[in-house]
């Protein structure tokens, strides 16, 4: 799970980035945390997806989830 915190350190670490650099230890810091926040992500948006069903237009208007 993403945290606020972590997501304003990814962003602290960022700006830090594209001003002065990031020592190795920040590097895989940020590294780390990126991981962690696209799988937080994916997870998301696969169930996202998972839960979207289409209504077929047949007589009887039933519904049907994808394969």
């Amino acid at each position: 799970m993403v945290t606020e915190q972590m997501i304003a350190r990814i962003n602290e670490l960022a700006r830090k980035a594209n001003t002065v650099g990031l020592t190795d230890e920040e590097l895989e810091e940020r590294n780390q945390l990126r991981k962690i926040y696209i799988e937080a992500f994916r997870t998301s948006l696969r169930a996202q997806l998972d839960s979207i069903e289409f209504v077929d237009d047949n007589k009887d208007g039933s519904d049907k989830k994808p394969n």
